[in-house]
C-alpha cells in the first residue's frame, strides 16, 4: 500500500490527534475538528478500540480517506491475529508495545508487510536504563517507527518524555514518535530533540474548539516556535496551590477516585478559597489556648487546621481571624465551633468549621501542636495540603500533592469540552452515554 500523506511519503513533523475517547460519535466529532485544523493523522486510541473495537477504525477510515489512520492497540500478545484485522479494518499504522516478546513484535512485522501496515512500537514504560537496548532490538525486528511515550499516570508525577526521545534518536535512524503530554508551547522542542510524530490527546479533547487547538499546535511545529498552551500544564511540588485554585474541590474529589471531603467543616466565609499546607493542632473542646498559639507558629500560606472534637464552645472567632491575617496564613479549617461569624467573614480570611456558636471556652491549654489529628475518619499530618472552596475541605498527604493536584486539573480541563459540548445543544445523557453504561 503506497500512502502518499504526510509523514509517511511526505515531509515531516506529522500531527496525530490520539482520539482517546470510549463514545466513539464523540471520537468523530474531534477527529473532524482536528482534520480543519491540520491534523495529518488520526489514532484510533486504546480506549476507542477497547470500548467500540474494530468498528471505530472502520469509521474513520470512511469518514477521512485523506488521513492516515492509526490503531493503537497496545498489542501484547496474538500479533498476526490484531494487526491483520486492524488492516482489513483500514488502519495503515497498528501499534504494539516494546515490551511485548520478540516473537510477538515478529509477528506484527510479518503482518504489516502482507497487508502493507506500519508497525509502530510503543516503549511506554521501558526502563530508561534498557531504553536504547530496546529501541535498537526493535529496529533489528524490523518495525517501521519507534513510539517515545510517557504514560498518562506518569506525567502526573511529573513524567516528561524529551529525555527519553533523546535517548531514543540517539540510537535510532527510524522515525521516532512521541507522546505524553504534548502542547503547542513543548512540540517545537521535541522536534528539535528528533521528533517525527507529535501526538496530541488531551490539549485536543479538552479544548472548546479543537480546530483552533490544532491549528495552534500545527503552527507551533511548522514555525518551531512554542506557542501559549492554556491546558496540559502540569506542575511539581512548588506549583501545588497554583494548580489547586485552578480547580475545585469537586474535581480533586473526582480526581481522587470520588474521596469525600472532610465531614464536619463547612464553607462560612462564601466565595473564598484557600490551599496550603497544614499546620495541626489538637485541642479539648472549647479550648482555644493551642488554637491561637497555632497561628503564630503557621508559616504565611499554611493552613491552620485544628480538631477541637467538632462540638462547642467556639475555639476560634474575630480577634484570632485578625491574627491569621496579620501572619498571612490561607486558610483556617475547625473541627468545632467558631464564633464572630458576621465580623470575621468580612476580614478576607476562609474559614471553615463544623459548627458556629456563640460562647467560647476557658484557654487551659490542653491539646499538642504539629500532630497527626483525624476529622471525619481522614488522617491529616502537618505540611498535607488542605484545599477548600464552597463545596467543602479536601486534604491531600504531603508526598502525593502534586500528583493529584494535576490529576485535579486533568479532571477540570476534561470538563471543558463536555461542557462546551453541552452549550451546542446536547444534554448529559447524551455526551456521556448514559444508557450504554448501564448495568445489565
Amino acid at each position: 500500500m503506497s500512502l502518499n500523506v504526510r509523514g509517511i511519503d511526505g515531509p515531516w513533523p506529522v500531527l496525530q490527534a490520539a482520539l482517546d475517547f470510549v463514545e466513539l460519535d464523540r471520537a468523530l466529532r474531534l477527529a473532524g475538528e482536528a482534520a480543519a485544523g491540520g491534523v495529518d493523522w488520526l489514532e484510533a486510541g486504546t480506549p476507542l478500540i477497547k470500548s467500540e473495537g474494530f468498528e471505530a477504525v472502520r469509521r474513520l477510515r470512511a469518514a477521512f480517506p485523506g488521513l492516515v489512520i492509526v490503531a493503537d492497540l497496545k498489542t501484547m500478545d496474538a500479533g498476526r491475529v490484531e494487526f491483520e484485522a486492524a488492516a482489513y479494518a483500514g488502519a495503515q499504522v497498528a501499534v504494539v508495545l516494546a515490551a511485548a516478546s520478540d516473537s510477538t513484535i515478529g509477528q506484527c512485522v510479518e503482518a504489516g508487510r502482507k497487508y502493507g501496515l506500519r508497525v509502530y512500537c510503543d516503549t511506554i514504560n521501558i526502563p530508561a536504563e534498557r531504553l536504547a537496548g530496546r529501541v535498537a532490538e526493535a529496529g533489528r525486528l524490523g518495525v517501521d517507527i519507534i513510539g517515545v511515550h510517557v504514560s498518562i499516570d506518569d506525567q502526573m508525577r511529573g513524567g516528561d518524555p524529551l529525555a527519553r526521545l533523546r535517548i531514543a534518536r540517539a540510537e535510532t535512524a527510524l522515525p521516532l514518535a512521541v507522546a505524553g503530554g504534548v502542547t503547542s508551547e513543548t512540540a517545537p522542542a521535541l522536534i528539535g530533540a528528533g521528533a517525527d510524530i507529535v501526538i496530541v490527546g488531551g490539549a485536543l479533547h479538552k479544548a472548546e474548539n479543537a480546530r483552533e487547538a490544532a491549528r495552534a499546535l500545527r503552527e507551533a511545529l511548522d514555525g518551531g516556535r512554542p506557542r501559549a498552551a492554556a491546558l496540559g500544564k502540569r506542575v511539581g511540588a512548588g506549583g501545588v496551590r497554583e494548580a489547586l485554585l485552578r480547580t475545585s474541590t469537586s474535581n480533586l474529589s473526582d480526581a481522587m477516585h470520588h474521596r469525600p471531603c472532610l465531614a464536619g467543616p463547612a464553607p462560612r466565609t462564601p466565595g473564598l478559597r484557600m490551599a496550603g499546607p497544614a499546620q495541626t493542632v489538637r485541642t479539648a473542646p472549647g479550648d482555644w489556648n493551642k488554637v491561637v498559639q497555632a497561628i503564630d507558629l503557621t508559616p504565611a500560606g499554611g493552613v491552620l487546621v485544628a480538631d477541637a472534637g467538632g462540638v462547642p464552645p467556639a475555639v476560634f472567632g474575630e480577634l484570632a481571624a485578625q491574627s491569621a491575617l496579620n501572619r498571612g496564613l490561607a486558610g483556617v479549617v475547625v473541627h468545632g465551633g467558631i464564633r464572630d461569624v458576621d465580623v470575621s467573614t468580612g476580614l478576607g480570611l476562609p474559614i471553615f468549621s463544623t459548627l458556629v456558636c456563640s460562647h467560647a471556652g476557658e484557654p487551659k491549654g490542653f491539646g499538642e501542636i504539629g500532630t497527626e489529628i483525624a476529622i471525619g475518619g481522614q488522617a491529616i499530618r502537618p505540611g498535607d495540603w488542605i484545599f477548600g472552596d464552597d463545596d467543602g475541605v479536601m486534604a491531600l498527604p504531603e508526598g502525593s500533592a502534586a500528583e493529584y493536584a494535576n490529576r485535579a486539573l486533568d479532571v477540570a480541563e476534561a470538563e471543558l469540552r463536555l461542557a462546551a459540548e453541552i452549550r451546542a445543544g446536547r444534554t448529559l445523557s447524551e455526551v456521556a452515554n448514559l444508557k450504554r453504561w448501564e448495568k445489565r
